[in-house]
């Protein structure tokens, strides 16, 4: 019996709202009660205000703990109400929240549902393959609460198995972004199909939140000059490296260290091969004695074929070694041997 009530409970609750279960229990708790005091002997401890609510509540639920119980039969036909009208009850709350548990899932998995984040990573724009690239290099430097917001060609949560929410939408509407949250968001990616969507994903991320840090990528790094004229802050970052995206996503600023070192008339990267004739040389004496002398720094060291980014400074360089360095220009032969001998 109880089987075929839950089955047509289910039907008819699913659009129901809480008030439904609410009602079901004060009408039952209401009707059993004095149902109950008619059916029992006079003075029954069943009865009593303090002892009732006791026994209602785990009979409907069907625990049935014994500690009281009717004594007469038309007392256990009233026990047997309070348990029909339980598992109405639980039938009705369990189903309600199967359903908004599966809504709630659906909304998730279409992009439907508002990000409640704060200070978190919103990546708008997808690509199949890049951006699962990024997001796994994002969560491996140990970046939380990231959204995707995709576009309407994207129908379902792209990476449903990462800790990664979804939003799916016209990303230069407002409501999409209100919903991806953007203007409580600290970082923004604008990584988009081609640089003139992500032109006009910029103006309208930087209207939302001109506080966060938005980093847009582009195929034609001259268009960055037209991304300066919305906010100077924004930072521009080449589409063709993901690492160096991810990297001033995590890093603000980094970006433009690259740009400085890769252009000319700043600071530039070279190397060179320390003289055989030093011997073997301590890392910190090379670094000391070029940073003084030239106010270059060391960035990496290859001997025998290893390269060794960052040497360290307790660490020897074989004789002969190669030296990668940042300086305002490059060093000769004659300089460097000079500075070393001298140090």
């Amino acid at each position: 019996m109880s089987f075929f009530l839950s089955r047509l409970l289910a039907r008819w609750v699913v659009n129901q709202g809480w008030m439904l279960p609410v009602l079901v229990v004060v009408f039952v708790f209401g009707t059993s009660w004095p149902l109950m005091a008619l059916a029992e002997p006079a003075g029954s401890e069943l009865v009593r205000a303090g002892n009732y609510w006791w026994y209602f509540v785990v009979t409907a639920a069907t625990v049935g703990y014994g500690d009281y119980s009717p004594e007469t039969t038309a007392g256990h036909f009233v026990g047997a109400y309070v348990i029909i009208g339980g598992i109405a009850t639980l039938t009705t709350v369990f189903t309600k929240l199967a359903s908004r548990l599966e809504q709630a899932k659906g909304r998730r998995m279409q992009g439907t549902e508002p990000v409640r984040a704060t200070g978190h990573t919103v990546l708008i724009g997808y690509a199949a393959g890049r951006t699962e690239r990024i997001v796994a290099q994002l969560l491996a430097e140990g970046v939380t609460g990231l959204v995707v917001c995709a576009g309407d060609e994207v129908a379902l949560h792209p990476m449903p198995a990462q800790p990664v929410e979804f939003v799916r939408g016209e990303p230069t509407t407002a409501d999409v972004l209100a919903r991806a949250a953007v203007d409580r968001a600290a970082t923004v990616l604008v990584d988009m199909g081609d640089d003139n969507e992500a032109l006009a994903v910029a103006v309208t991320v930087d209207h939302a939140s001109p506080a966060a840090h938005v980093v847009v990528t582009l195929r034609d790094m001259e268009k960055s000059e037209l991304v300066r004229y919305v906010n100077p802050r924004i930072k521009c970052v080449q589409w063709h490296t993901p690492r160096m995206v991810t990297e001033e996503l995590t890093s603000p600023g980094i970006a433009e260290v690259y740009a400085e070192l890769m252009t000319t008339g700043g600071a530039g990267t070279y190397s060179v091969t320390l003289p055989a004739s030093l011997g073997r040389l301590p890392a910190e004496r090379c670094r000391l004695a070029l940073g003084r002398a030239f106010g270059a720094t060391i960035l990496a060291a290859r001997s025998a074929g290893d390269l060794v980014v960052n040497p360290a400074w307790d660490g020897d360089l074989p004789a002969g070694s190669t030296l990668y360095y940042v300086s305002p220009r490059r060093l000769t032969d004659v300089e460097i041997e000079t500075a070393l001998r001298a140090s």
